[in-house]
């Protein structure tokens, strides 16, 4: 028996209820911050730009942590990760509401939320699934998890929004901050157990691992498709209440697309995790990443009104973070599940690279031009970019010799 086998697991009815709460929560907050652009900007007298870098320099934290974070849940368990991410959401979130100028907002917004956003969500998550859920479930529970941050955008964009509304932006965030704090109990579920002194005998190190995975194309062609995944979901996720207004709708139907892309996010992370187990993922992740593309230029083209802007929403929130189950996925099969958090986080970290850029290009090239058109072509050519891209995945388990007991 392969001493890896033996080790003991958590149930995976435990796993998958404590980690698609913590993961509801955690992106569910952050889902929302764009219904914060226009009341702090407007409060504070600053640019949308100023806005904008703080949240693109949270996604870069983010991104630029994760595998930091992932490292760390690989070796000290996810379990004091999580609890210490807990703690830095709640700070960042109320200093966010404290910040009067725009370098201390980019400190709490972005440096301290996205440091926390690393220790909560898919790369620490998908790391206990990967160990403690059997290889043949992998990917459907891969895909519940992010279903339930899917449900998480959906359940919490319209409470953010009505906390706003009826406590005022600043409140609303400390608000939150509260409920941020959730997370911590929520992280005794996902303690995992220690393995055994047979099974830690035959492990790669890290350098070995780092070296394996960046010399080999696949990995480096996943990445690669995530940079497009963070560039658009972002660029969108934070940029969509502004240009809707700016195209003369009521608030209201941006808060409405916000939750329509978490609601039918839930079964498009879903589904992914579901056809992960039958077909070829990198064929999956190509037909999601075209679709987003096909999806934009329709939704440029037509005449715009709320019901075009509810059906674009659905649509892209049927392929949100369904890319999340297929990536993190093949990540497990190539390479184990042995450095699953932190190789996870190295994807991550390109997805935040194109995050930030994302983000950030939105404010800035509305500054520069007062229209957001050259970034949603931006966004158009990237999906045709990623499609390509993922085909060439393989997705057998890379060969090495076999390891040496340490």
């Amino acid at each position: 028996m392969n001493p890896a086998q033996a080790a003991p697991r958590l149930s995976m009815s435990q796993v998958l209820l404590c980690g698609a709460a913590i993961v509801t929560l955690s992106m569910g907050i952050r889902h929302g911050f764009g219904l914060w652009l226009q009341p702090i900007t407007l409060e504070r007298g600053w640019t949308r730009e100023t806005f904008a870098f703080a949240l693109a320099v949270q996604n870069l934290a983010w991104g630029l942590a994760g595998p930091v974070a992932g490292g760390l849940a690989d070796r000290f368990g996810a379990f004091r990760v999580l609890l210490v991410g807990s703690v830095l959401y709640a700070a960042g979130l109320v200093l966010m509401a404290l910040s009067t100028s725009g370098l201390a907002f980019t400190g709490s917004a972005g440096l301290l939320l996205g440091m926390a956003q690393s220790g909560t969500t898919y790369a620490v998550i998908y790391g206990v699934i990967a160990r403690q859920v059997a290889p043949e479930k992998r990917s459907w529970a891969m895909g519940v998890a992010a279903a339930a941050g899917s449900f998480g955008q959906f359940l919490m964009v319209p409470v953010e929004s009505w906390l706003i509304s009826a406590w005022g932006w600043q409140s609303a965030l400390i608000i939150l901050g509260c409920v941020a704090l959730a997370i911590m109990p929520l992280a005794f579920g996902l303690k995992e157990p220690a393995v055994p002194a047979t099974a830690a005998q035959h492990r790669q190190s890290v350098g070995s691992a780092l070296r394996e995975a960046f010399g080999y194309r696949s990995f480096q062609l996943l990445m690669a498709g995530y940079f497009v995944c963070g560039f658009q979901v972002v660029f969108i996720g934070v940029h969509l209440p502004s240009y809707l207004k700016d195209e003369g709708m009521n608030p209201g139907v941006a808060t409405t697309a916000l939750a329509l892309i978490g609601l039918f996010n839930v079964f498009g992370t879903y589904g992914a995790g579901v056809l992960g187990q039958r077909f070829a993922k990198r064929h999956l992740l190509s037909t999601i990443y075209a679709l987003r593309s096909v999806a934009i230029v329709v939704f440029l083209s037509v005449p715009h009104s709320p019901m075009a802007v509810y059906v674009f929403a659905a649509t892209m929130g049927v392929l949100w973070l369904s890319t999340v189950p297929p990536t993190n996925a093949v990540i497990a099969q190539i390479f184990g599940v042995q450095y699953m958090s932190m190789l996870g986080g190295f994807v991550f970290l390109s997805h935040q690279v194109g995050s930030f850029l994302g983000v950030w290009a939105g404010g800035l090239l509305y500054d520069a031009t007062g229209s957001y058109d050259i970034v949603w072509w931006i966004a158009v050519a990237l999906g045709v970019f990623a499609a390509l891209v993922n085909l060439p995945v393989r997705e057998t388990p890379i060969a090495r010799p076999a390891l040496q007991p340490a």
